[in-house]
């Protein structure tokens, strides 16, 4: 299992890694999209032109060295010009990203920006989005357009006709900006698919940065059970697994496992999603931290859906595109599709912004063994079971559910399993 250490790896193997990615989640192609970054000496470290972006190694990658001198086996990326153009006019960058994910294509094309207040990361991760006019790709001109938005303050550009460019204080930090407003890009035309897109006021948002619960007090915690190190690794892979399909990304998303009685390892915060490992893993015991770690923000609703549902064993916080859709426009999201939805989802029922906050109720007098899933109003979809593999699964189960309907709006009208079928199902599986 690969992660992206920004502080130890080589700029070469950081954009590798991260190019990488970026292609295997179908953000760009064999041929599109170009990643910098500039190292303490000011060379620059760029992808080349004309390889193949799902086949890159450390090799490839070009070098332009402060005074222009190109080193390495091809040419640098074409789109050069315009990454040199934002690291002179902000120092404060170290990395940039362009690709061409399809939901922010569709935005260049439409010539418009997307509302980042659609979900409440969106806006402190990626900033105000800047908006850069046409101009020949490659082109010196080009450099000029962007330049000219990033010296406004922007680190996330809309490029007309064309795609977007992300920057960042290292490849990590620019990489997280481009996965969140990807996110919020498809989750805008999807939810426009189904209904209307709802956005969250700057006070919501305000209040939901604000939320951040008092610290649990801390433990010293002398040795790891072999138990406890296993579910470590289980967490690990699982969050991995979720980002690389899709279902979670580097800014957001929170797992946790029920080690015994209510104590229970969850996700750390401010920590990239594709980047955690076993240890970063905090453990709550007796209602404390494991010590010098800091715990998701949503540690208290973990904490309480497990003390009141002991059958429940494994949580999931996540924020899925299709989910996400029924999540910002507040449609009913129905999962009587296939046997199969209904069966391990039954009902998904729709729980207001801000219900996931502290001392809130909602969604704790709502999850039950018959409830396992709710979707939070314009922030997550919340996801139990028991083992966690059995709760990624159900995860993936509502997606593709989503997905399905979402896709199927296209097509007609979309006609559910009939009430007598239901109780058929509920007598076969769930009695």
């Amino acid at each position: 299992m690969k992660f992206l250490n920004v502080e130890m790896m080589h700029p070469r193997d950081q954009i590798v890694m991260v190019i990488d990615r970026i292609y295997k989640r179908g953000m760009t192609t064999t041929s599109g999209g170009n990643i910098s970054v500039i190292d303490e000496n000011g060379d620059i470290w760029i992808t080349p032109s004309g390889v193949d972006k799902g086949n890159l190694k450390p090799r490839d990658i070009m070098r332009v060295k402060r005074d222009g001198t190109i080193v390495g086996p091809h040419k640098p990326s074409s789109e050069y010009p315009f990454h040199r153009a934002i690291f002179e006019m902000r120092p404060d960058l170290k990395a940039v990203i362009h690709a061409h994910p399809p939901a922010l294509v569709s935005f260049s094309i439409a010539r418009t920006i997307p509302d980042t207040n659609v979900i409440p990361q969106a806006k402190y991760v990626c900033g105000p989005i800047g908006y850069a006019p046409y101009a020949l790709p490659g082109s010196e001109e080009l450099g000029e357009v962007i330049g000219k938005e990033f010296a406004k303050g922007f680190k996330a550009v809309i490029m007309e006709n064309h795609g977007t460019v992300l920057g960042g204080s290292d490849l990590s930090d620019a990489f997280q900006r481009f996965e969140t407003l990807e996110l919020c890009a498809r989750t805008i035309i999807n939810a426009k698919t189904i209904g209307q897109c709802r956005r969250l006021s700057d006070e919501q948002i305000d209040a939901f940065e604000d939320q951040i619960p008092r610290l649990q007090p801390e433990f010293e915690c002398e040795m790891h059970s072999s138990k406890e190190r296993e579910i470590r690794t289980e967490i690990t892979k699982i969050v991995r697994r979720a980002c690389q399909q899709g279902m979670m990304i580097s800014s957001y998303g929170t797992v946790s496992r029920r080690l015994k009685g209510n104590d229970f390892l969850i996700t750390p915060t401010n920590k990239s999603r594709w980047d955690i490992f076993p240890e970063d893993i905090v453990l709550i015991k007796d209602g404390k931290r494991e010590k010098g770690k800091l715990p998701s923000r949503a540690t208290w609703l973990h904490q309480e859906l497990y003390r009141k549902n002991p059958e429940i064993n494994s949580i999931i916080l996540t924020q899925s595109p299709y989910l996400m859709a029924y999540g910002v426009t507040g449609e009913k999201f129905d999962v009587r599709t296939i046997p199969e939805s209904w069966i391990f989802l039954q009902d998904v029922p729709n729980m207001p912004f801000g219900s996931h906050f502290k001392d809130r109720n909602e969604i704790l007098d709502t999850i039950d063994k018959d409830t396992p899933v709710v979707i939070v109003e314009n922030d997550s979809v919340v996801v139990t079971g028991d083992k966690l593999l059995q709760t990624f699964d159900r995860l993936e189960v509502a997606e593709f559910s989503a997905k399905s309907l979402v896709l199927g709006h296209s097509i007609g009208d979309l006609i559910p399993i009939g009430a007598d079928e239901i109780e058929d199902l509920r007598k076969k599986f769930l009695s």
